[in-house]
């Protein structure tokens, strides 16, 4: 096999011939592609250097003022843009090599979102977006750890840009078919087609797929009770099994988990100011409670902050709950409560549980609010309560450091006869960054630039008092950064930021 040296990220990138009459890797509705009916070159040099992204002017509001956040302006019909610098993404690949080398090898199979759409618009899965930057619909990255060759297997056009119908409407677009794309990701793009020749080889050589499921343990998905939807990830292991049953198929969790764990310089700055939107939300949000004004009234005062400062999107349903909506988790309140319309009362509490996504990367900030601009005594002691075991977790952060053992730095700070209103003994953050719930390795040992939430909930349903703090907390050289610290924490702060 011929095959050239990307100085990019030390993977080779290799020049493979075409193949015909193949199968097709995803033959489900989900990951399906319109083959094209006619061929075009497909140039296969990957070069060292990547175009300069698209540079379009400022878009400008109706009174000329600039949005604060510049989005560069879709360009539809153009090659895919890269999230970052393309030597970003392959520099991530070749880690990803060398922790799959030390844990035995294989080729990682990575699958994109499929694409189709009910009228949302289109997000990456995570995994696909770290390693390559890219937003192809229907696509598989495979990384060969044990050859040093990275290839993305895509459609030769989007689906989603054709209709025989419509073609006025739907005039097409080139995938892998389109010699820009392999030139701005300086990675080898290959018909989708392809795929399966290519699998074949590995598994008649006996090398080991690696996939990554979403957690440690057997890549088969647990029982439930529950109708739960298939996953591109999961589609890919039912074909691996389905075609080729002899194959070794073994997970990559722990390897992805390590590299997504810390993150880097231009992740650290998206995060930063999806922090700062979200908080930026809060607060105007927080100016608008009093009694009388209903929880979805605060919800759009504060995701219309978050568009204005730029945010794409929420990064999860926004978590706005007053009086008796507060003492339960959100998962219980979503199994039948979707209108968000309950009213504020005087001396009830207001919690936000909120976060906005910007470029791909999530925040996630809680803050409890007095309705009436006061808090009451025992209100305000809960409070102070929960902050204060948040502040003891927050400050025991450092390299070395375990998430297992900040939740018992959490569990020691809480007094005995609280322990029953807090979950923190079980649960007080998670992970954060491509995912609101990015993937947790609860004992590895932290490093700097891992960034994670502080969470300790507080559920009193006796008293009828429920209480909320969260920050996103990033690891440094020597201690611990709270990224949402500029929105106050304390009663008497929280108290000065209501209908003001």
């Amino acid at each position: 096999m011929d095959g050239t040296q990307d100085t990019v990220s030390g993977l080779r990138t290799a020049n493979h011939g075409g193949a015909a009459g193949l199968r097709p890797i995803m033959r489900t509705a989900n990951l399906s592609f319109m083959p094209l009916p006619r061929a075009l070159p497909l140039s296969l040099l990957a070069c060292a250097c990547a175009a300069p992204p698209d540079s379009s002017p400022a878009f400008t509001v109706a009174a000329g003022d600039p949005v604060p956040h510049e989005t560069p302006e879709e360009h539809f019909f153009g090659a895919s843009r890269v999230q970052f610098d393309p030597a970003v993404h392959a520099g991530r690949r070749e880690r990803l090599a060398d922790e799959l080398r030390a844990s035995g090898g294989g080729v990682f199979l990575c699958p994109s979102a499929d694409g189709f759409s009910s009228g949302e618009t289109f997000r990456q899965l995570d995994d696909f977006l770290y390693f390559t930057g890219l937003e192809l619909p229907n696509s598989v990255l495979a990384v060969d750890a044990d050859g040093g060759i990275a290839t993305v297997f895509a459609p030769r056009r989007d689906a989603r840009f054709e209709s025989a119908t419509r073609p006025n409407d739907f005039p097409g677009r080139p995938l892998a078919d389109d010699p820009e794309l392999a030139r701005r990701a300086v990675i080898d793009v290959r018909p989708i087609e392809e795929l399966d020749e290519r699998v074949a080889a590995w598994v008649a050589a006996g090398r080991t797929l690696r996939v990554n499921a979403g957690r440690t343990g057997d890549l088969e998905p647990q029982r439930t009770a529950f109708v739960q939807s298939v996953s591109p990830v999961r589609v890919l292991l039912r074909h691996l099994r389905a075609i080729w049953p002899e194959a070794v198929v073994a997970d990559a969790f722990t390897a992805v988990a390590r590299l997504r764990l810390v993150k880097g310089p231009e992740e650290l700055a998206v995060l930063r100011r999806a922090c700062e939107i979200t908080c930026e939300g809060i607060r105007e949000a927080a100016a608008h409670i009093a009694p009388g004004v209903d929880e979805r009234t605060l919800e759009g005062v504060l995701e219309n902050a978050w568009k204005r400062g730029g945010a794409q999107r929420r990064a999860f349903d926004s978590i706005v709950k007053s009086g008796p909506n507060s003492l339960w988790p959100w998962r219980i309140l979503a199994a039948n409560y979707d209108r968000r319309n309950r009213v504020l009362q005087d001396g009830e509490l207001v919690i936000f549980d909120v976060g906005c996504e910007l470029d791909h990367y999530a925040s996630d900030v809680g803050r409890t609010f007095p309705v009436s601009g006061r808090f009451t005594p025992e209100q305000r002691r809960r409070l102070e309560l929960s902050t204060a075991v948040a502040d003891a977790v927050i400050a025991a952060v450092r390299p070395g450091v375990t998430l297992r053992e900040l939740q018992e730095v959490a569990r020691a700070h809480i007094p005995a006869d609280e322990r029953r209103h807090m979950q923190t003994g079980l649960f007080f953050g998670h992970h954060i960054g491509l995912d609101v719930g990015d993937p947790n390795l609860a004992d590895i040992a932290l490093a700097p630039g891992a960034v994670f939430t502080v969470e300790p909930w507080y559920y009193d349903h006796e008293d009828g008092i429920a209480v909320f703090v969260e920050d996103v907390v990033l690891v440094t050289q020597d201690g611990a950064e709270n990224l949402t610290a500029a929105l106050p924490r304390t009663p008497s702060a929280l108290e000065r930021m209501v209908g003001r």
